[in-house]
């Protein structure tokens, strides 16, 4: 019935691809949602929130939120940030910093076992196909 609706096959997706996440987070007490902000926060400091948000295709106010809970756990700190006073930067704490190797582990881990599920080439020919379908319907 909905071998070619585009919404139910990538919705029917991500929820299978939410549990690996959400599996390999937990041990860390992150969400997925969270644990890649994080990453992005510890691989590029000192983004505002706005920027976070549109690096993760979501809305600012669903960043915001994900923000005020990496920093009820210690993980982040946002600051004035130095070229507009009106933004926050966003850096991560010491506590992300000593989570940040647990943190690529358990995705490199999710990465490599989808990998060998559904083999390496359709892996990277699924993730490059999705990616130019949302940049097309942005």
């Amino acid at each position: 019935m909905f071998d070619h609706c585009l919404y139910f096959n990538t919705t029917a997706l991500a929820r299978v691809v939410e549990r690996e996440w959400a599996a390999a987070f937990k041990p860390l007490g992150l969400t997925p949602p969270q644990g890649f902000l994080l990453r992005l926060v510890l691989a590029r400091p000192g983004l505002s929130q706005h920027e976070l948000a549109s690096e993760l295709t979501i809305a600012r106010p669903t960043a915001t939120r994900l923000l005020d809970g990496l920093q009820a756990l210690g993980l982040v700190e946002r600051r004035d940030a130095a070229h507009d006073a009106r933004h926050w930067a966003v850096f991560p704490t010491p506590a992300a910093q000593a989570i940040h190797a647990g943190l690529n582990t358990a995705s490199g881990q999710v990465t490599k076992r989808i990998q060998r599920q559904i083999g390496e080439e359709n892996f990277t020919d699924t993730v490059s196909k999705v990616r130019g379908v949302c940049s097309a319907l942005k």
